[in-house]
């Protein structure tokens, strides 16, 4: 039977080398410059599924306007989701108000500083839990994002994909491993700032690395076939209709249900076409059954294409007007938890799913505004 982990590395060879070549090219990160838990943490938590460039300045703005705990905790879901705007997964910033609500009520506003205790947050796990330890507070545990998966899959020549159980679980006990005594905030941020700047994908820079003298996969010539590739994700299309409703100069919003797809989102109506229903068809059949509005004088904007988990959606979006323009009796809300009619203007002081934000900057925020005509 073929090993599964056929390399071995010292730590000495592996440590050294590659903290040499940290301390010279580490990028200067917000975070870095005090090692605050409650950055540390931010950071980590906006990092998730987000490429570094876009994330400092969201973590620039985000601790502006919440500097600490104390102020996230005191923060409303609304202005939070807003705040978070643009990275996506809004339930990493649900559970970023939980857990600083839970240390204010619960731990003094302090926020702890042992593993176990980061992993009774709400939302937290092993992941993050690991990182604030290591990062803030130079603990010994092992961070394993991936890039430090990419590297160790090379350096190591695995040859599993490296999200499988038993390869997830070697890496994280190669890392630790590897994190000599002492050295865990340095290592852990070396390890993924050289997966991230140097052992890239697809063009990765051997030539500079540090560990190009233990590099399994360079040894074999095999680094673009490690990390092994994962199964390959079927995507599924769907044709979503919606419809900006306009009124008297003010635009209709309603919020999404407080769980489901989306939960606590700002939207515009609408939904998924079905059968051979035309797009107009299908967005004057959920205004009727979302809000109970009869709405006419469709008028199309754009397609605007997005993708999230394993679906690419296509979202076919029209301005829209009421049959009758007169005063309306309030909506009759089946789909959504409250609504507003709003000024243009104000559209960014809401959180919107991507789709409808990318509707909201290429229409509604120009000049010309399609809607208002």
């Amino acid at each position: 039977m073929k090993q599964l982990y056929p390399a071995v590395v010292d730590q000495q060879s592996f440590s050294r080398p590659l903290l040499d070549w940290f301390a010279d090219h580490a990028r200067d990160l917000p975070w870095r410059r005090t090692y605050d838990p409650y950055q540390v943490w931010i950071s980590e938590v906006m990092l998730q599924q987000t490429q570094m460039d876009r994330a400092v300045g969201y973590f620039q703005r985000w601790t502006s306007k919440f500097p600490d705990v104390h102020a996230l905790a005191a923060a409303s879901e609304d202005t939070v989701l807003a705040a978070w705007e643009g990275l996506g997964y809004y339930t990493r910033a649900r559970n970023l108000l939980r857990a600083a609500r839970f240390v204010v009520d619960n731990l003094s506003g302090i926020l702890p500083r042992d593993h176990a205790t980061w992993l009774s947050l709400p939302g937290v796990g092993p992941y993050t839990a690991a990182a604030v330890c290591a990062i803030a507070y130079n603990q010994p545990h092992a961070v394993v994002d991936a890039n430090v998966s990419r590297v160790l899959a090379r350096v190591l020549d695995l040859d599993t994909p490296v999200k499988e159980r038993a390869a997830a679980s070697f890496i994280a006990k190669q890392a630790l491993t590897l994190t000599p005594p002492g050295q865990a905030r340095n290592f852990s941020q070396a390890l993924m700032e050289l997966g991230a700047l140097v052992c890239l994908p697809r063009r990765p820079r051997c030539s500079s690395c540090p560990l190009h003298d233990v590099c399994e996969a360079r040894r074999l010539d095999i680094v673009l076939e490690r990390p092994v590739p994962a199964k390959a994700v079927t995507f599924i299309p769907i044709d979503v209709a919606t419809g900006v409703l306009m009124a008297r100069g003010l635009i209709y919003i309603q919020k999404r249900p407080a769980t489901g797809v989306w939960a606590g989102l700002w939207e515009f109506p609408g939904g998924t076409i079905e059968g051979t229903e035309t797009p107009e068809q299908t967005l004057v059949r959920e205004y009727l059954e979302e809000t109970g509005f009869v709405i006419n004088n469709l008028r199309k904007l754009m397609v605007v294409r997005h993708g999230y988990t394993k679906y690419r959606v296509a979202l076919h979006c029209y301005c829209c007007r009421l049959t009758d323009d007169r005063p309306q009796p309030p909506p009759i809300l089946t789909a959504a938890q409250e609504y507003r009619w709003v000024r243009p203007e104000t559209l960014d002081q809401f959180a919107f799913p991507a789709g409808h934000r990318k509707l909201i900057d290429l229409t509604l925020t120009t000049r010309e505004m399609p809607c208002r005509g």
